[in-house]
């Protein structure tokens, strides 16, 4: 027996939350935007009027509003998204425990147990939850309703806004496999081009290509595309608690101003590495790679990565590494206008041991060292705030000038 997947997603979230607030601009182009005299001038996301006059998100505003003259700027709330969050979870959670969020505005619920307990029609049940939403969130959603995970994501994008898209077993040579393989959950352009240049354009295409030759094309990805493309893809949905671990995490960051030379650079590099340190720690994770992607003000990135010299979540080893990368991609005098470091590769600290080099045993006893003290900083600063300990780099007035902007957490499941 086919489980029961759907897949709800709310439609232009940040937007419709804004608009909650502004009921007079319904049905004119909206845009949330960041703060474009904190240099995060670009469209974080869009009402449906902005988009059918092709404004489209990540691009900076000044393109939006040469498509759209008249459209409307409102600034983000981060803080009302992830109460709206919360409570579109409550919703969910009326109908089945099963409740997997992937990302602040999607989620995906599998009421194979329960549907019975609601009428055992999926489709009204759908409905349903698309009514509790309005009513009492005055937000709309769409909903894929499938027998997987993959399918359900594919059907709440198929129509939007405020739709129910059922794609069934039956469904899916006539519905799925007629539509660009970029319509795949997790088919990157990168991926996309490399497939097109062996005809496959579409999903069908990428179903109808034997496994093996995807995975000589594009390793493990190809294998799971495949998985995706002829729905055998079966992996269950994970209540919030028991979402895995990340595979990778990073922190990007727009700058308040360029920073040129290496002191300002590894001022700016300390701060993004702390955090993505951090953050590794709560997860009880090491990371085994160092990635580094570098903007100039042309917009031009540059990104390079490298093996750690043993699985690591301390700042200083991964600054380290960090600082090598930057040098051997950058000059010292050209103006960075912004930088995220990912630490991928990741593993549980339990099987994260790092073995005694004969050679260099003091390396390895430094580095558990300074684990062992970002360990106490930390639990110093849960306990008594950021502030009560920090590194020494933090009171210069290169870090004063750069810290203000939001940082850009990335976390890869």
């Amino acid at each position: 027996m086919d489980r029961v997947i759907f897949h709800c997603d709310l439609n232009s979230f940040y937007a419709s939350v804004e608009l909650l607030s502004y009921p007079e601009l319904k049905g004119k182009p909206v845009a949330v935007c960041g703060d474009p005299t904190a240099r995060h001038g670009i469209i974080l996301a869009k009402n449906e009027a902005a988009k059918a006059r092709g404004v489209k998100t990540a691009e900076t505003i000044w393109q939006a509003q040469r498509k759209c003259p008249g459209l409307i700027l409102l600034p983000a709330h981060h803080e009302k998204y992830r109460y709206y969050s919360q409570l579109a979870g409550e919703i969910y959670r009326r109908y089945t425990d099963l409740v997997e969020p992937f990302g602040i505005d999607e989620s995906w619920l599998d009421v194979t147990g329960t549907l019975h307990l609601f009428g055992n029609d999926p489709v009204a049940l759908a409905h349903r939850l698309r009514e509790d939403m309005k009513r009492e969130l005055g937000l709309t959603i769409s909903v894929g309703v499938s027998f997987n995970k993959i399918f359900a994501k594919l059907g709440s994008d198929y129509k939007k806004p405020d739709a129910t898209t059922v794609i069934r077993r039956e469904d899916v040579a006539g519905l799925v496999w007629p539509l660009p393989v970029t319509d795949l959950l997790f088919v990157g352009r990168a991926s996309a081009k490399l497939l097109a240049a062996h005809g496959i354009t579409t999903i069908g295409d990428l179903a109808a290509t034997p496994r093996e030759n995807l995975v000589h094309l594009l390793g493990k990805n190809g294998g799971q595309l495949h998985d995706y493309a002829t729905g055998e893809e079966h992996s269950p949905v994970r209540p919030a608690g028991e979402t895995p671990p990340p595979k990778s995490v990073g922190n990007g960051l727009t700058f308040r101003r360029d920073l040129v030379g290496e002191e300002e650079i590894r001022a700016g590099a300390q701060m993004l590495v702390e955090r993505v340190a951090l953050r590794l720690r709560k997860h009880q994770m090491k990371c085994t790679t160092v990635q580094v992607a570098l903007r100039s003000p042309e917009f031009k990135t540059v990104s390079r990565q490298k093996a750690a010299p043993a699985p690591t979540n301390v700042s200083r080893v991964i600054l380290a590494c960090v600082m090598e990368l930057v040098q051997s991609a950058w000059s010292w005098s050209a103006p960075l206008r912004a930088m995220t470091i990912t630490a991928a590769g990741l593993l549980p600290e339990e099987e994260a041991g790092e073995q005694m080099n004969l050679f260099a045993p003091q390396a390895a006893e430094r580095r558990e060292r300074q684990e062992k003290l970002e360990r106490t900083m930390d639990q110093l600063q849960d306990r008594y705030g950021k502030n009560v300990i920090g590194y020494a780099w933090r009171r210069t007035q290169t870090a004063r000038e750069i810290t203000g902007d939001q940082e850009k957490k990335e976390e890869t499941p």
